[in-house]
């Protein structure tokens, strides 16, 4: 695919895409389990090394320090080294057995701020929300819905571009187990482009980080600037859910991550 795409800067696949066992019992992706210094990776790292790309192949089964078992996607440049990796922080409950993860990455690919989201994720608003604050320009949720619900999973690729104003690359697998409609979609929530339900359709794009900025600075639809909502003067705002608060000071991206 590379080669039919030879300027392309990212190939991105579905969840779990490489695992046979995506659609089976809990009891076949443990079985699929690997460590993160096994042969699924090296193979991918190889994959990205000899076509010289950054490549996101899905998601794999992870077996775990102390045995667990995760949802891990990972992230390679084009010499092969991994350059991040993300553990599903929101499994599909109680159907995944997967355990849940403990952190959010973003990873830089040719200026390009990737935050990394897998599935269920996107339902959580609070997800892609962290991955804003971070600095994503770009959140790709890697997904594998066989179910009805991928209408509302669009529904929310918008939603979660538009709040964030951030673009959102929602890949979902395709037929015959999967339902398909991948998107891609821009800051303000207008879909780029979109595939067909169930139909094997690769998506192009050339996605612009500089309309992520653009956006935040004048507003969505020239009106909403969501991140300079809050001045310093204004009092933290007690958030009961979390036990916790926004510090307005605090409320603007943080290209460091800290």
């Amino acid at each position: 695919m590379a080669d039919d795409f030879p300027r392309a800067g990212l190939l991105v696949f579905p969840e779990l895409h490489t695992v046979p066992a995506a659609g089976g019992t809990p009891e076949h992706l443990r079985a699929a389990a690997e460590r993160l210094e096994g042969p699924w990776v090296e193979a991918m790292s190889g994959i990205a090394r000899r076509h010289g790309i950054h490549l996101l192949p899905g998601s794999f089964c992870e077996a775990g320090p102390d045995g667990e078992l995760f949802n891990t996607a990972v992230m390679f440049g084009p010499d092969g080294d991994i350059l991040g990796t993300y553990r599903k922080i929101f499994p599909w409950r109680p159907s995944e057995p997967f355990t849940p993860g403990g952190a959010f990455t973003v990873v830089d690919v040719e200026g390009v701020r990737i935050g990394l989201s897998i599935c269920y994720d996107a339902w959580f608003p609070e997800h892609s929300r962290q991955l804003g604050w971070l600095g994503a320009d770009v959140i790709v949720n890697i997904v594998h819905t066989t179910t009805c619900d991928r209408t509302a999973e669009v529904v929310l690729a918008q939603a979660n571009a538009i709040t964030n104003q951030v673009y959102v690359v929602s890949v979902n697998s395709a037929g015959p187990e999967g339902v398909g409609r991948s998107l891609i979609v821009d800051p303000e929530g207008i879909v780029r482009t979109a595939a067909p339900a169930a139909e094997r359709l690769m998506l192009t794009d050339v996605l612009d980080p500089a309309a992520c900025r653009r956006v935040r600075r004048f507003g969505t639809s020239g009106l909403n600037r969501l991140w300079s909502q809050f001045t310093p003067a204004d009092h933290p705002l007690t958030l009961p859910a979390y036990n916790g608060q926004i510090e307005p000071e605090r409320w603007s991206i943080n290209q460091k991550g800290d």
